[in-house]
């Protein structure tokens, strides 16, 4: 199935909050496509054709205590392998470039950094230094991150740019068979 990973056009923060943590389904779906348990407690906010978790919330602290590395996290295998394909290529060269050289595009992702620590800050205590994810503000370290973030709440433009360099999302059959709901 071409097209496997859409934009969704109710993407946004407040979609991206009222997610609901996952069932234990879910939770297992999302482990498969991990290829290891899923950590922290996650909300799906972006599916595929399938039905099946592309992205999750995860909230800003594991159960422990330790600090967690993004907000958004990429769940879907095809979309992962492509992203990766794309960072080998050397294309985060350019993404940097183009923070350097074009104000307009700089200013969005520094506005989209602010807004992604405020919505991570209000799920839980905030995170020491308010860091960002993938490299925010300053530059770009990331892709996946980028990419989930646009998908769950269409406020990347790393993500935006990632996404039009990807799409679409070549997968023919669901990657995971979700077990029986018990």
């Amino acid at each position: 199935m071409r097209d496997a990973v859409p934009r969704d056009p109710s993407a946004s923060y407040a979609h991206a909050a009222a997610a609901p943590l996952v069932t234990d389904v879910e939770r297992a779906v999302v482990s498969a496509q991990l290829g290891r348990p899923a950590r922290g407690r996650s909300s799906v906010v972006h599916r595929c054709r399938f039905g099946l978790p592309t992205t999750v919330r995860v909230g800003p602290h594991l159960d422990d205590g330790t600090p967690f590395p993004t907000v958004f996290w990429l769940t879907c295998p095809v979309a992962r392998h492509d992203v990766g394909v794309l960072e080998a290529s050397g294309a985060m060269v350019g993404v940097n470039a183009r923070l350097d050289d074009e104000p307009t595009f700089a200013e969005e992702y520094a506005a989209g950094h602010v807004r992604y620590v405020r919505f991570r800050d209000a799920l839980g205590e905030p995170l020491a230094g308010d860091p960002g994810a993938g490299g925010m503000p300053a530059h770009v370290k990331c892709l996946h991150t980028h990419l989930a973030h646009h998908l769950a709440t269409g406020d990347n433009p790393v993500g935006a740019w990632t996404f039009d360099r990807l799409a679409p999302f070549e997968c023919p059959t669901p990657c995971v068979a979700p077990p029986d709901e018990p």
